[in-house]
């Protein structure tokens, strides 16, 4: 047994569970939920980069932040329907992808995840500077609107739907980009560059594609946190969302597709369940990342699926008639 023919049993059955959720509002919280979500549309686009391209990004929060921010500013200033708030949000930060990915490429390794950084840093400063943000404050009291001009997203019910329509699709695109031939090229380029470049495939322009289809996905994923809680924060754009989307692309598996999301529910409910510990969430969560990397090398879903493998490991195919029958000749 693999863990790729349990993949659609758990997707249902994890579907059925995300559509009951509102009607159990005693057992789980549907906001908790929500942002949780968010945080599993951003690790597993972020993952495009870091586990199929083997790009190590450490200024993803950029993305993330500045779709929250223009999303918040566009229907808050401006009454843009909030469906065009949130695509203009992730339009955005693809577009800021595109610029950053294009000047990071020129570098490799930790020189490249030094620029990331650094251009991070330099969104962060416009964020704390720009008069519309609200500095240190957040721009607050964003409206949530109706989606499509018919649902009226003041319903926490109705924008759980929304939130989770919108992550599903972008889940969708994440996967159909693994499984896809752009995928594929991605996977080669991250085994070894050199032999890519020598087949012939237009590397940078590959890399810049994935940079911007990650930070678009990435600030789809900030424009619906904006939404949710109405408020666009420093938080969202700071480096230390960087280090979370990081840390939660490890623990869940880096080599997986949705390996990912797991590593955001188990970072997004430690930190949701650990609240009253006040400080010393952020020790706990530090030994749970230690003790998940020296145990689980792999992450959680990666480590799961060598497991399965080791205990059920793939039956030999046998080898055509007609081949066994040609070697035989040949000896």
């Amino acid at each position: 047994m693999h863990l790729r023919s349990l993949t659609w049993p758990l997707l249902i059955v994890g579907l059925i569970v995300l559509l009951a959720v509102p009607f159990f509002p005693q057992l789980v919280y549907s906001v908790f939920i929500m942002k949780t979500l968010c945080f599993v549309l951003f690790a597993c686009a972020f993952n495009l980069l870091l586990g199929h391209t083997g790009i190590l990004s450490f200024g993803h929060a950029a993305f993330f932040g500045t779709g929250a921010y223009i999303t918040g500013q566009l229907v808050k200033a401006y009454g843009v329907p909030t469906e065009l708030g949130i695509l203009a949000g992730g339009l955005v930060a693809a577009m800021l992808g595109a610029v950053i990915g294009a000047l990071a490429i020129r570098r490799s390794g930790i020189y490249l995840a030094m620029i990331t950084l650094a251009m991070s840093q330099l969104v962060f400063f416009f964020f704390l500077q720009a008069p519309f943000t609200g500095a240190e404050d957040g721009l607050q009291r964003i409206p949530r609107g109706t989606f499509l001009g018919m649902i009226d997203l003041n319903s926490d019910v109705a924008l759980y739907y929304v939130v989770l329509g919108i992550v599903g699709a972008g889940l969708w695109v994440v996967w159909r980009t693994v499984n896809s031939p752009f995928g594929q090229v991605l996977r080669a380029i991250r085994e070894h560059e050199p032999r890519a470049i020598s087949l012939g495939y237009p590397v940078a322009r590959y890399k810049v594609l994935v940079f911007t289809l990650s930070a678009g996905l990435s600030g789809i994923a900030g424009s619906l946190k904006a939404i949710i809680f109405q408020l666009a924060a420093l938080y969202d754009v700071h480096w230390h969302t960087s280090g979370d989307v990081i840390l939660m692309t490890l623990l869940g598996g880096m080599n997986t597709v949705f390996g990912p999301a797991v590593g955001a529910v188990i970072v997004s409910t430690l930190n949701h369940y650990l609240d009253p510990f006040g400080a010393w969430v952020t020790v706990i969560i530090g030994v749970v990342f230690m003790t998940c990397v020296l145990t689980f090398r792999q992450g959680v879903v990666g480590e799961l699926g060598r497991l399965l493998r080791s205990r059920h490991p793939s039956k030999p195919t046998k080898a055509p008639p007609h081949a066994s029958a040609r070697a035989d000749s040949q000896r």
